[in-house]
C-alpha cells in the first residue's frame, strides 16, 4: 500500500490522536491540525518520533492550505461541557470549518471524511437509529449548536459532492470511549471512572434508566479508516457504533465493580433534550465495510480506560 499524505483536523483530540497514531503506523504522512481548544499536545507527544508526523496549530474556521490526498475532518468540541461553553464557536467550527476543508478537498482533489455524530438523530423516536432516520432535534435547545452544526455540515458535504464532485465520506459516530478522553469533558464514562477512582459520588441524571451503547476507540478508528478506503461511490452517512445497549445505572455499577470503589450513587435532574435512548443500526456499516463491527467487549475497554485514568490522577491523589 502506497503512502498517502493525510490531514487530520482535531488531530490532538481524543479520537484524532488515536487516528493519527494508526495512520502513521500504516506508513502514511500525517498532518495534525488543531487549535488546542479541547485537544491536548500530551495526546500526540508520543507521535513526535515519527518523521512523517507534523503538527500545526490552526483554527479551521480560517482557511488552511496544503497538498494532501485525504482529509479527516474531526475538529469540533464534542462533549456538552465543551460545546456549550461557546456555542457560537461550536457552530462556526462545524459550518465554516466544513466549508474551508471542503474547499481544500475540492482544490487538491482529496477524499474527505466528515466525523458527524449520533447527535444528528436528537432524542430519537426510532430504535435503533438507521441512517434513513431524519432525527428529532430541537433547533433552539441547549444542544443545538452541536446537533444542528453537524447536521448542516452533512448538508454541505453532500452539496459539495453533488455540485463539485468532491469525494466525500460521512461517518455518524456514536458514543465512544477509551484512553485519552479529556478529564473535564463531562461524558458519562470519564465522569463515572474519575468519580469512582476518587471515591466521590457517581452522578447520574434522571433515574439512570436511559440507555446508551458504547464502542471502544480502537473499533471506531478501524471503522473510520475502512470507510475512507471504500469506493468513491460510497458517500455515507454510515453509522459507526456499538449496537449493545446498557442502562446508565448498570454502567455505573459496572465501573464501581471494576474500580473496586465504595462511591455511592447520586441522582440529579435530567438535562433538557438529553436523549432517553441511543443505539445505532450498523447493518450498513457491516455491509459496506467488509463486515466491520465493534470487537472490544465493554469490560475490556473499560479496564483499559480505567488504567489510563489511574495514570492521570494518581500523581495528584497519593492515597490511591
Amino acid at each position: 500500500m502506497s503512502s498517502k499524505k493525510i490531514l487530520v483536523t482535531g488531530g490532538a483530540g481524543f479520537v484524532g490522536s488515536h487516528l493519527c497514531e494508526q495512520l502513521l503506523k500504516d506508513g502514511n504522512e500525517v498532518i495534525s491540525l488543531d487549535n488546542y481548544y479541547t485537544g491536548s499536545k500530551e495526546n500526540i507527544r508520543h507521535l513526535q518520533d515519527y518523521r512523517k508526523f507534523e503538527t500545526v496549530r490552526h483554527d479551521i474556521t480560517l482557511p488552511y492550505y496544503a497538498e494532501v490526498d485525504e482529509i479527516y475532518n474531526l475538529a469540533c468540541p464534542a462533549s456538552p461541557v465543551h460545546y456549550r461553553f461557546n456555542a457560537i464557536k461550536t457552530i462556526k467550527t462545524s459550518v465554516l470549518g466544513s466549508i474551508n476543508m471542503l474547499g481544500l478537498a475540492k482544490r487538491t482533489k482529496a477524499k474527505i471524511l466528515q466525523a458527524s455524530t449520533s447527535e444528528v438523530y436528537g432524542d430519537p423516536a426510532v430504535q435503533p437509529q438507521p441512517e434513513s432516520y431524519w432525527g428529532n432535534v430541537n433547533p433552539i435547545g441547549p444542544r443545538a449548536s452541536y446537533d444542528e452544526g453537524k447536521r448542516c455540515a452533512e448538508t454541505l458535504f453532500m452539496n459539495y459532492h453533488d455540485m463539485n464532485g468532491v469525494r466525500i465520506k460521512i461517518a455518524r459516530i456514536f458514543n465512544t470511549y477509551g484512553p485519552r478522553m479529556s478529564m473535564d469533558d463531562g461524558r458519562v464514562v470519564s465522569n463515572f471512572i474519575l468519580q469512582a477512582l476518587k471515591g466521590e459520588p457517581i452522578t447520574l441524571f434522571g433515574n439512570g434508566e436511559q440507555t446508551r451503547s458504547f464502542q471502544y476507540i480502537d473499533d471506531l478508528i478501524d471503522g473510520l479508516i475502512r470507510l475512507m478506503n471504500t469506493a468513491d461511490s460510497v458517500t455515507g452517512p454510515v453509522n459507526l457504533g456499538n449496537c449493545n445497549e446498557i442502562r446508565i445505572i448498570d454502567l455505573a455499577k459496572k465501573i464501581l465493580e471494576l474500580t473496586q470503589s465504595n462511591s455511592t450513587l447520586l441522582f440529579k435532574a435530567l438535562p433538557q433534550d438529553d436523549p432517553v435512548n441511543r443505539r445505532p443500526n450498523i447493518e450498513l456499516a457491516q455491509h459496506l465495510l467488509n463486515g466491520w463491527q465493534p470487537e472490544i467487549a465493554l469490560n475490556e475497554g473499560l479496564q483499559h480506560t480505567i488504567n489510563y485514568f489511574k495514570t492521570q490522577i494518581i500523581p495528584n491523589h497519593r492515597e490511591l
